[in-house]
Formats: structure tokens, sequence, C-alpha cells
């Protein structure tokens, strides 16, 4: 932040400053014309039952049951091998204090200039379940729309102070923006990736390094003040995809999870395919270390780090959430998180104590990870981002600066914002179709959304 904000009159100032109705970017649609004027409260359908209530009306029981099998920790070879009443549980306390310092897979882009129908075609059926309940709309404060793109997005961020933005499409463009957007920042750059790009992640130390990586085995840093490619590296050949990346937020060194093409069907968990997990030094450019991942190493969906950056969490195809400490490299401790299913996405919770995690099913569980296998809260988000089976997960979330609201990417025009541990779901981030990335602001109450439209949207809400 380049101000310091103390007061909410000082936070809207802030958010109104600049505004493009004083300035002239051509870039930038105002969508809410009076943003000091709360929009009222409304009620329309939810996509839940009848009673509003965001937990699961299903019998989880087997999925909570399953959580709690222990696996192995103390195994090298990272395949987490289920042991039943394992005394690891007792022994929590190793890792407990670093909380406190294929062509035949349907893939998320795959098809180069249009996204995959069953990933994000808009449905009928599925917009009418959201006509179903009470729900009370969230209070918009204000927002815009950046356009230019000329093909679906893939993926957008915030930098690390939320100063700029990084918007990825379909046909390969990344493009870097001041998030302030009545000004117009020498820095801002398009840049031609030469291939599909998968992961898109700002360096966390500062807003001067941006990675993103493509379908074909690329890596490459942009230099945001130098405008230049200043690293272009390669993964294995066996496994070409990035589908993440992820910065240490206090080493100069980041994460990359990456796929293997399947050829043969069937072929890996879910016939998704195998993975590997590698930590890349930032000064070096050269990798450090492959973690464990066993003899066939399921395909990590997502991963992230801790804000100590101690711990890595990562989500699989087998349904599995792995916790890596970093120090040694080693797995520490996993569980089966989404039964039967692949897990789409990972974080950990506003005060580091639990880990996020959405299922390929829809459904979303915080986890305790000081009682393994313990979900605090969960919500059903199946009619907004459920996927058919041996799809490859690609819907995300974001959680709000304060760890109140989660926000959710969709297969409608509207993007589910849940605000945690709340009986209802507030839902007011709308598109004109389906809604594939999404992120937040590091220190404000504002979201940002990107959509198969071709638009990208800044919101502040109430």
């Amino acid at each position: 932040m380049r101000e310091v904000i103390n007061t909410k009159d000082d936070e809207i100032a802030y958010l109104r400053r600049d505004s493009p109705r004083h300035g002239s970017d051509p870039r930038v649609k105002k969508v809410v014309p009076d943003y000091r004027v709360s929009p009222p409260v409304t009620h329309i359908k939810s996509p839940l039952s009848s009673g509003g209530s965001i937990e699961e009306r299903e019998n989880e029981g087997d999925n909570e049951a399953a959580a709690k099998d222990e696996f192995n920790p103390s195994s090298t070879s990272g395949d987490f091998s289920e042991s039943g009443k394992s005394s690891e549980r007792t022994n929590s306390s190793k890792w407990r204090p670093l909380l406190r310092r294929n062509s035949s897979i349907r893939s998320t882009y795959s098809g180069g200039s249009q996204l995959e129908k069953t990933d994000f075609e808009v449905s009928d059926a599925t917009n009418s379940r959201e006509k179903e309940g009470e729900v009370s709309q969230v209070a918009i404060q204000y927002q815009e729309a950046f356009s230019g793109h000329t093909s679906p997005i893939t993926k957008c961020r915030y930098s690390a102070t939320g100063a700029k933005i990084a918007i990825t499409s379909v046909n390969g463009t990344v493009r870097i923006l001041s998030s302030d957007v009545a000004v117009a920042s020498s820095q801002n750059a398009t840049i031609s990736a030469g291939a599909e790009v998968l992961a898109l992640e700002w360096e966390h130390l500062s807003d001067r390094m941006l990675l993103f990586g493509t379908a074909e085995r690329n890596i490459k840093a942009w230099n945001v003040e130098a405008k230049r490619v200043v690293c272009d590296l390669t993964t294995e050949a066996m496994f070409p995809r990035v589908l993440d990346l992820r910065c240490s937020p206090t080493d100069s060194v980041f994460c990359c999870a990456a796929a293997s093409e399947t050829t043969t069907p069937g072929e890996g968990v879910h016939g998704l395919g195998y993975g590997s997990l590698t930590i890349w030094n930032m000064r070096t450019w050269k990798a450090m270390t492959s973690l464990q991942l066993g003899h066939e190493p399921p395909v990590m969906t997502s991963v992230c780090f801790n804000d100590n950056g101690k711990i890595l969490a990562a989500g699989a195809t087998d349904g599995k959430i792995r916790i890596f400490d970093l120090r040694e490299n080693l797995p520490k401790i996993g569980w089966p998180a989404h039964a039967g299913c692949a897990v789409s996405c990972v974080r950990f919770g506003h005060d580091q104590n639990s880990v996020f995690s959405l299922g390929a099913d829809g459904k979303i569980f915080e986890w305790s990870l000081h009682n393994q296998g313990q979900v605090l809260h969960k919500a059903n988000a199946s009619s907004y981002c459920a996927l058919p089976s041996g799809t490859l997960p690609r819907h995300e979330f974001a959680i709000g600066s304060g760890g109140r609201y989660v926000l959710l990417t969709s297969n409608t025009t509207t993007a589910p914002l849940y605000k945690w541990g709340s009986p209802l779901t507030h839902k007011n981030l709308e598109h004109t179709s389906v809604i594939t990335s999404v992120d937040r602001h590091p220190s404000l109450p504002m979201f940002l959304t990107g959509s198969s439209d071709h638009s990208i949207r800044v919101t502040a809400v109430g």
C-alpha cells in the first residue's frame, strides 16, 4: 500500500481516488457509479438447500473418518501409506511449532483457442439451482472492469503490495497493469508466453518479479522494472505441464507443481497422469530439490506456503492433502480430504492453524492442523464448481485478507462469495460468462475475478 488507511472513510477515499469517472483510461469500465452508497440488501435464491445453511446437509462421516486415518510420516518414500492407529497423532509437536513462525485429459484450457466446454460451459440446470433458498446479497462498495483481452482469462493475480495485477489468457498473453486503474504506469506490459499459460505467481518479497508457467515445459521470470524476461527455465521432459507456481513469503525460492502429458488412457491416479514438486532457487535459477511423492506420484494440483515459509501444503488428484516440512524437504503428515475425487485447490487459513481445501466435487473444508482430520467448517459449492470425473481440476478460491470471506471460481456467471461460518451465501460478483480465476487484495477488502468473457473485475465488498 502506498498510503496509511485508518478509517473506513479513508479506505473509501483511497478506493475512489483518481476514479475513472475523473480520468480517461479506455480500458476501464465503471460498473458501480456511486460506491459510497451500498446497494440495498435483496434476497435471491440460493444453490443450497432451502435452509440456506452453507454446511453440507449430506452425511460427511465417511470423509471425516477417512481423514482421521493416519499416514506414516516416517516413510521416506513420501507415499503416505495408511497405518491405522499411528502414534504420530501424539507426536504432532514435531511440526506444530512451525505453524507459529494427456491428450486424453480434459485439462483446464486444452484446445488452444477456446476453453473446454466440460470445464466452463454455463449450464441452464446449474443456473436454475441458484434459484433455490434464500441468501443475502453482499454489499458492493466499489467495482470496476478491465477490458482489452481478446481471449478467455485463465489466471489473475494481485502483486505482493496490491499495486499491480497480472492477467493471463488462453492465447498465451500475459498482461501487467496498475491496480490503480486511472494511472497509466510505465511498468505496464503485454508479454507473449509462446504457449498456453497455466500458472501465474508474483514474487512475495516485492512487486519486481512475475513468474508464469506454461503447458510446454517453460517457467519464465519477468522483471517488471527492466521490462524483460530475465530467466527462462525448463521442467523435466516427463512433466511438461506447469500447473501451479508458489513463491515463498520469506525466502527467494518457489515451488513448481508439474504434471505429465498423459497419452495412455487410465495412466496415473484417476487416469490423470503423474506429478512432481520441485523447489527452485530464485537467485541462481536452479532446481534445489524434488519433494518425495512416492513410486507412482499423483498430480499435485495446488500448492501453498504458510506465512513463515517453513511448511508447504499440496493437494493432489488422489484426494489427499500432504504437508511438507521444508527444513528437511520431507512429507510430515497427510490425510484424505476428498474421498473419490481430486483436490482442486489448497490454501492456509488466515491464522495459519488450518488448511482450506476445495475438491472436484465442489465441497469446501477447513481442516485443523492441530487435530488431524478434524473439520472446522465446511460448505457445499457443488452447484457452482463441481467437475465430472476424469477432469483435471482447475477451480480455485481466495480467502479475504481478514479471513471473513471465501470467493470461488464458478461454472456459472456468478462467483460465490461465502462469509465463512455464516449460514448465508453472499453472491454478487458476476460476469457475463463463467468465472475462471479469483484472487484477493493482500490488505484491503477487495477481490479480483477473471472470466471467459475476456474481462477482469476489481470489487471492494462491504
